[in-house]
């Protein structure tokens, strides 16, 4: 069987708990009690989950005592609900790889009573070395472990130094700990964050913070902090946003260790409103039945088309802004492939480097093509044909179309959902020359943009190993002399300073139009 489908909800059958007052011990004068205790189905361990709890008017409940936030809080595997008399709806999750659970229930005086809800396991990407990341958490260090755990989540960056929200303007950054382990395979790390006009960058396993709290506005470039955490060994730097104005001058500096292709405006329930410090979309290539609301998740997929058009090998990423955006942890998530004898946090970046990955906030894929992992580089002598087999399993709870094969930043081929669940390989892909592909599915829902992309696999021909588009290449100059064109500053120093960043990724551009191999 080379996929799993989970319906959604409704298909499953709705739990009903009538509470009637002559049955129970009095609880409170208006009112009553419900213990709601959550269960592995099959191995009948309380877990930890997520709960969404609305009342009969749908406002989301709080339960004292349980991290909250926006619509839902988190829960040890057992909660006692206290809550006024009526009725009640609720949701309950733990990540993507379990099938959710809904139902209704109706709360007297003076009730009380206890109800068990399993939660059936519809796939183990860890037991098949994908380990699960969050790579943008905004929420408290105290919840953190809890909210993983929730979420079935492996690894999670925190965000606990940056410019914006209540770190700003803060005279000292916070320090930074070594990761923490917890629950054998789970791991939490301090993270910090530069993000303003110019874009947003994220600074991850950095051994001291960067004083960011006081950069507003053009100066000091961002540029600045990202040469400030190269001197520091281990630093990675992800580009939160692809549309950040700043993305070719980062690009052009060699700055850029992952860039998120599912970040925090893609929420669970919605798309956030764009941010300042993004270029607009344009013309953006992706699913055509993507709504217009839901551009920004073809948008980014272009940019992130262009780079690797020229002959850039920068891994995608994911996280949810949880604490910011409306989501939960965990909604955007990257899965790195690891040995699952050999998982470590150490072990995870290095897989993440490698390239080994699929982003996602729904479907969960797991890609192999002629049997290895994304990242993997494919080589031929000059003349020779490569045909590759790309197979790939995969689950789902949301309904699938088709899946796509996308091939030097155009749709090589699609394949309708019910062919890759019978055979689970697409059709022979071919290289004659240089380039890269990855797998792509865009789920069939209206309100957001929810899909799943392996990273890419490269493929290598002859004596010009990386394929470079002219087109990609005038797509970033273009953007540079635009974004050039922005910078206004009262201080004729500080706008030589920022400007200069800006000439040399113009050259910079202008030299990789003029290398290009390709149209």
């Amino acid at each position: 069987m080379v996929c799993t489908r989970f319906l959604s909800a409704v298909a499953f059958s709705m739990l009903w708990l009538g509470l009637l007052a002559g049955t129970s011990r009095r609880a409170a004068a208006a009112g009553g009690e419900l213990t709601l205790v959550v269960v592995d189905a099959q191995t009948r361990q309380r877990i930890a989950c997520r709960i969404h709890l609305s009342n009969a008017k749908g406002r989301p409940q709080k339960v004292a005592r349980m991290p909250f936030w926006h619509d839902h809080f988190v829960c040890p595997g057992q909660v006692k609900l206290k809550l006024p008399r009526g009725g009640y709806t609720f949701v309950i999750e733990r990540g993507p790889e379990y099938v959710e659970q809904t139902g209704h229930f109706t709360i007297d005086n003076s009730a009380e009573d206890e109800h068990t809800v399993e939660l059936k396991r519809a796939a183990d990407m860890a037991a098949e070395g994908w380990w699960s990341a969050d790579l943008d958490v905004h929420r408290p260090l105290e919840h953190v472990e809890l909210l993983m755990q929730a979420e079935d989540l492996h690894l999670g960056q925190i965000v606990t130094w940056s410019n914006r929200g209540k770190a700003r303007g803060s005279a000292r950054p916070a320090p930074v700990r070594k990761p923490t382990r917890f629950d054998g395979t789970r791991y939490y790390a301090a993270a910090g964050q530069d993000e303003r006009q110019a874009g947003a960058v994220s600074f991850f396993n950095v051994q001291r913070a960067l004083d960011v709290a006081g950069a507003q506005g053009e100066f000091p470039s961002p540029m600045s902090f990202l040469l400030e955490a190269r001197k520091q060994p281990a630093a990675w730097i992800d580009v939160k946003r692809p549309s950040s104005w700043d993305l070719p001058a980062w690009l052009a500096a060699g700055a850029v260790d992952s860039i998120a292709l599912a970040h925090s405006r893609f929420c669970r329930d919605r798309m956030e409103k764009p941010e300042h410090g993004r270029r607009p979309a344009g013309q953006a290539s992706g699913n055509p039945r993507a709504q217009p609301q839901n551009a920004d998740g073809p948008w980014s997929q272009e940019i992130y088309y262009h780079l690797l058009n020229c002959g850039l090998r920068i891994s995608p990423s994911a996280g949810s802004g949880s604490g910011m955006a409306p989501n939960p942890v965990g909604y955007n998530r990257v899965y790195a492939w690891v040995d699952p004898e050999a998982f470590s946090y150490e072990a995870w970046w290095e897989a993440f480097k490698a390239g080994r990955v699929v982003v996602t906030n729904g479907p969960l894929m797991r890609p192999l093509a002629d049997g290895r992992h994304p990242g993997h580089v494919f080589k031929a002598a000059a003349g020779e044909t490569l045909s590759l087999d790309v197979m790939l399993n995969f689950t789902t709870r949301d309904p699938i179309g088709y899946f796509e094969l996308i091939k030097d930043g155009k749709v090589a081929m699609t394949v309708p959902y019910e062919q890759l669940a019978k055979t689970g390989h697409f059709p022979p892909l071919e290289f004659d020359e240089s380039g890269w592909f990855l797998v792509r599915v865009v789920a069939d829902v209206k309100e957001t943009y929810r899909f799943a992309s392996s990273g890419p696999w490269y493929v290598e021909i002859g004596d010009t190993p990386r394929r470079i588009s002219r087109q990609s290449a005038q797509f970033f100059l273009d953007w540079a002399a635009e974004r050039a064109g922005q910078i206004k500053l009262d201080d004729a120093d500080e706008l030589r300073q920022v400007r200069e960043w800006h000439e040399q990724a113009a050259r910079f551009w202008r030299g990789m139009v003029a290398r290009a191999s390709a149209d």
